[in-house]
């Protein structure tokens, strides 16, 4: 008698295999928290915002208060003091966000993953030691700034932005580009090769700093939240105690980017169950021939395609996650081949699964009201960044064969 409201429950939702049960029972209050917060206090900005292209603090402001990097519900729960989220509850975290609004989630990873996995892994203790605590407070944000104006996939080895050493401090000349957040980060993690060794070193660059320009990108069709900031440094000074000391070539750059490529995985898995969330909502809501949409039999096969699309995505984030917690335990971890061939085949599943949405939607499908068209626009550019489809299948293809079939 029971079983059918159980199993109609699980399949209207976004985890019907239960996956979040992985997580302890400390972990999941945080999310409901979270999830609190996003329904109640972010999602009533983003439409109005993402039609508008603006950045609003009203987005970030609700999420900084809740001290999710640095919880209390694991340390009340008995875990000891010092308590840092693992991979998997990070991944759930994005999930949540990225299920409101995409442009959010990208502003909260990049200062939560991208930007403070850049100083934890890259920095010295010192400098760790130095800026942790106002980083999971938010009180100094930052971004990761490596993309550049020509150079994206090829940036390993196209990277022209350079620093040049002058005594105690380093000079930094070049630009970047399509960085999130740019303009209200306090500190930018600028990625320029040293003019000495040719090598790629990481500089932690005041956004105030003379010689630093910065100018919102404009005419966006994707993430409209989000501030992409083009960056001009032009002979911008920046003294040795702020170089990021373990960052001294680009396989040190590749070991931060590894730690970062769970995240936008989970991103556009979150993508995804909004999307479908939305689509449900909307065919129940929607009578055409003197009934719900949902009852039609076109649209159910959408709507189921939709969750298996989810449900694999998900499945398959979790399990990357957890080759990233053997790796923090010293018990093995993923390659670059795990990352992107999660990121490159959800993001394909991701484009399918915005797309069903507005269809079951209909014209409205098109209107910001139903939610879906952010989510539809917003896959573009999960579907790009860290990482073109392209690139992530020869980093899988060259894995599966032993040949590498980039263009050099």
């Amino acid at each position: 008698m029971t079983a059918a409201p159980v199993l109609a429950r699980l399949y209207a939702d976004v985890d019907p295999y239960g996956y979040e049960l992985m997580l302890t029972d400390a972990e999941r209050a945080v999310l409901t928290r979270l999830r609190t917060v996003l329904e109640n206090d972010v999602r009533p900005h983003v439409n109005d915002l993402w039609e508008r292209g603006e950045y609003s603090p009203a987005v970030l402001e609700p999420l900084a208060a809740l001290r999710t990097m640095d919880p209390a519900e694991p340390v009340d729960g008995g875990t000891p003091p010092g308590y840092r989220p693992r991979p998997l509850f990070d991944g759930f975290r994005t999930f949540e966000i990225a299920q409101t609004d995409v442009s959010v989630s990208v502003i909260f990873s990049g200062h939560v993953n991208l930007f403070r996995n850049t100083v934890l892994l890259g920095g010295s203790p010192e400098q760790v030691a130095e800026l942790d605590a106002d980083m999971r407070s938010f009180a100094r944000t930052g971004v990761f700034a490596l993309t550049e104006p020509d150079h994206g996939s090829d940036v390993a080895r196209g990277l022209e932005t350079t620093a040049r050493r002058d005594g105690d401090t380093w000079v930094l000349t070049g630009a970047k580009r399509w960085i999130g957040g740019a303009a209200q980060a306090d500190l930018l993690a600028v990625l320029a090769r040293d003019e000495a060794d040719s090598q790629v070193k990481a500089f932690l660059v005041e956004r105030d700093d003379p010689g630093v320009r910065i100018e919102k990108i404009r005419r966006k069709a994707a993430l409209r939240i989000v501030d992409n900031g083009h960056i001009t440094l032009d002979g911008a000074r920046v003294p040795e105690s702020r170089r990021l000391q373990r960052v001294n070539s680009f396989a040190d750059v590749n070991r931060l980017l590894r730690s970062m490529r769970t995240g936008v995985s989970w991103m556009a898995t979150g993508a995804q169950a909004g999307a479908f969330r939305a689509a449900v909502r909307y065919t129940r809501d929607r009578h055409q021939f003197g009934r719900p949409i949902a009852g039609f039999q076109l649209v159910q096969d959408k709507l189921a395609t939709m969750l298996g699309n989810l449900t694999a995505s998900l499945g398959m984030a979790v399990r990357l996650s957890q080759l990233a917690e053997d790796q923090v335990d010293g018990e093995g971890g993923y390659s670059d081949a795990d990352a992107a061939l999660a990121k490159a085949w959800i993001a394909r599943r991701t484009r399918e699964t915005v797309a069903l949405a507005r269809e079951v939607c209909g014209g409205n499908g098109i209107t910001l009201d139903t939610d879906v068209a952010r989510f539809h626009a917003d896959a573009e550019a999960i579907y790009t960044f860290e990482g073109t489809n392209e690139i992530n299948q020869l980093v899988v293809g060259r894995a599966i064969t032993g040949m590498g079939a980039f263009v050099s």
